[in-house]
């Protein structure tokens, strides 16, 4: 069938981690006969979970598409993980979502607090639906209740179940209390309202005749003149109270049990946004000023990558929406990031893996396309004719960072090709190679996220790998000023080799070595100054006590001597280094540990736990004040080493309400006790290496 930009509904499913998405996403599918069977999770085959990872783990860990035709409409069902290690697939999914379904299962929790934050953010309309009324904890009156206190006026129920013997064999529309010859008290119905609804309903009524008078200047007039609104006016009252944010429509459903499914996708067609609805989108021109994109079929093209697949067999799938225009196979698009050219070959539409063949996408539509040569996700695609960057997506920083360990000597080159492949379609996932320990780091948003990345890594790319804390980067420094000499003398026929030395070492004031002469007499003559130099550069590289390179140190060249024959610069070399090494041993070494500066953003309630759990890791809680999301920031300064998985461990005292950033403030001094154990391990390490 042939949609118009109109026809489209792109919908993104939101809620906690096993309220039932995926499961609801494949009733959805079996009702408007995009499938012929039921999936179950239990079982691993859905159409959505089809990755090796989902279906042992029975979660979704990606964001999956689900296109379902209903009603001469298209709505595109984006599908994404309610687990929070796995928020960059809700965010990919939001980018390019019109409107939200979130989804929810007996209380409000953390995931859909976090959901309905999220459609803020993203300015989306949203239903919410509780689901699995069919169960034993499908308890209707605390579920609403908790939805009232926590979201407000504006979620309201537009259906009541009904229950039988403990199931949901259909619900009352409320939509119907407002029409005309339907009243709260049951008398003059259209239907039965069950006395202990009626309460409920009173309060419905009132608060569905409130949002619809507000949608209009003549309804409120007619609301307050107490004149009945006519069916056009409720329907089009209520689609202008929900696109407004007035409105978040509360419906009851099981989709195991397949009930009120259909009545939901009724409603997503009736009342959710079609991108034209949703309005422009502003982006940014050549130049970087800003340029609006209307959602026009006739446009130009532009089209957004939201999501990257890689798949070492097919190679790598772009999912894109078009936001105007349209895309054809065999078309030639520019990269708005970079200008270069890409050609656009076969495309489709995707239906969990499925490739759905498509001649053209046009706007309001999402589609895919393989093997784009330089494309990524965040890129505009876009014709010669109009170049435009439509904005991308803003991913949370990575916070657990973990060293990588091949578990077969000489992978090591696969594991970073393949790595390198999967950080192309997880942009909350970051790989590198520390340039001072040498150690493969990944960083992921918690401890699933990276277990999830080994894996992969596995099944793909065919090679396994080990997670271990990675190395920290201590220094060491010295605390007094001492005077040494440094003497190589050595005879063994021939020239022989001869360099005498006497240094000053004392604490500088920069981490790079500051080093000076005070030679008179020639006693040392100046061409060998730089080799004493070059040899006290070389030997800073590694201390004394743990092998950590040496910060602030002072070094002064206040005498020596020299022969006329044997003397050279690599025996001046020679004779700085064992100057250092015994100056070094004299001079108060210390071990320094990196200080990182934290600011952690938690509700006001869990404030006592943080900031106790910050002074146990040796950290010094500076100052906390409100943010403007209602939420309190704590900024303290807390040894690196105390920090490795902070990340699991804020997420676990916060029930994952809470969230926090680091950067790198300062060295400081390495209480004696924990110094003595990490210099212990460093002369093991050493000793096991030699």
């Amino acid at each position: 069938m042939a949609y118009r930009t109109s026809d489209f509904r792109n919908v993104a499913l939101l809620g906690h981690r096993g309220v039932g998405k995926t499961a609801l996403t494949e009733a959805m599918l079996f009702d408007t006969g995009a499938i012929d069977r039921l999936g179950r999770i239990e079982d691993g085959n859905t159409t959505l979970d089809y990755d090796p990872e989902e279906a042992k783990r029975h979660v979704s860990i990606n964001m999956a598409l689900a296109p379902i035709e209903w009603l001469d409409k298209k709505i595109n069902l984006l599908d994404t993980p309610g687990d929070f290690d796995f928020i960059g697939e809700k965010l990919e999914a939001l980018q390019v979502a019109d409107s939200a379904l979130i989804v929810m299962y007996g209380d409000v929790v953390v995931g859909t607090e976090k959901s309905w934050q999220l459609c803020d953010k993203y300015n989306l309309p949203r239903i919410i639906l509780m689901n699995k009324m069919n169960d034993e904890n499908g308890d209707f009156d605390n579920s609403y209740g908790q939805i009232k206190e926590h979201f407000g006026k504006s979620a309201v129920a537009l259906q009541l179940p009904i229950r039988e013997n403990g199931k949901l064999v259909g619900y009352i529309d409320t939509v119907k209390l407002i029409a005309k010859n339907y009243n709260t008290t049951g008398e003059s119905t259209q239907i039965d309202l069950p006395e202990n609804l009626r309460p409920l309903a009173e309060e419905i009524h009132a608060s569905l005749c409130e949002v619809i008078a507000e949608s209009d200047d003549a309804l409120m007039e007619k609301f307050f003149a107490g004149e009945e609104f006519t069916t056009e006016e409720i329907l089009g009252g209520l689609k202008k109270a929900i696109n407004s944010l007035r409105l978040a429509p509360v419906l009851v459903g099981s989709s195991y049990d397949n009930v009120g499914i259909r009545e939901l996708i009724n409603y997503i067609v009736r009342y959710m946004p079609s991108p034209i609805e949703r309005g422009v989108v502003t982006g940014e021109d050549k130049n970087g000023e800003p340029m609006e994109i209307v959602c026009d079929h006739e446009a130009p093209t532009s089209a957004f990558i939201f999501k990257t697949i890689a798949d070492p067999f097919i190679g790598k799938l772009s999912l894109f929406k078009v936001f105007s225009g349209s895309v054809k196979s065999d078309m030639t698009l520019i990269n708005a990031r970079n200008g270069s050219e890409e050609k656009i070959t076969q495309i489709f539409g995707l239906r969990g893996k499925k490739q759905l063949p498509r001649l053209e996408i046009i706007a309001g539509d999402i589609g895919a396309v393989a093997k784009l040569s330089q494309a990524v996700t965040g890129d505009t695609l876009c014709n010669k004719s109009r170049v435009v960057s439509l904005p991308r997506v803003e991913f949370p920083k990575p916070q657990l960072k973990m060293a990588v360990v091949a578990k077969k000597k000489g992978d090591e080159e696969k594991i970073a090709q393949g790595l390198i492949k999967l950080m192309e379609e997880d942009k909350t996932f970051t790989f590198g190679t520390d340039k001072e320990t040498g150690e493969m780091i990944i960083c992921g948003t918690g401890d699933q996220h990276l277990d999830i990345i080994s894996n992969k890594l596995l099944t793909k790319y065919g090679v396994g790998i080990d997670l271990v804390e990675p190395k920290l980067a201590y220094r060491e420094t010295i605390t007094k000023k001492v005077k040494v000499q440094g003497k190589h003398k050595k005879q063994s026929g021939g020239h022989g080799q001869f360099g005498d030395v006497w240094i000053e070492f004392e604490p500088g004031v920069t981490d790079e070595l500051e080093f000076s002469e005070q030679v008179f007499g020639g006693s040392v003559p100046k061409n060998f100054f730089p080799a004493v130099e070059k040899g006290l550069q070389d030997c800073v590289k590694k201390g004394v006590l743990a092998g950590y390179p040496v910060v602030k140190l002072k070094a002064t060249l206040v005498d020596g001597s020299y022969h006329p024959v044997d003397s050279s610069e690599m025996a001046f070399k020679v004779a700085a280094s064992l100057a250092y090494k015994a100056g070094m041993a004299q001079a108060g070494p210390k071990l320094l540990e990196p200080v990182l500066t934290v600011k952690v953003y938690v509700p006001e309630k869990y404030m006592g736990d943080v900031m106790g759990d910050l002074s146990k890791r040796r950290g010094r809680v500076l100052g906390m004040s409100p943010t403007d999301d209602g939420l309190q920031e704590i900024i303290a300064e807390v040894p690196a080493a105390e920090m490795c998985k902070y990340a699991t461990d804020l997420r676990s005292m916060t029930q994952a309400r809470g969230s926090f950033d680091t950067e790198f403030a300062r060295y400081e001094e390495v209480p004696e006790n924990i110094a003595a154990k990490i210099i212990e391990e460093a002369k093991k390490n050493m000793t096991d290496d030699e």
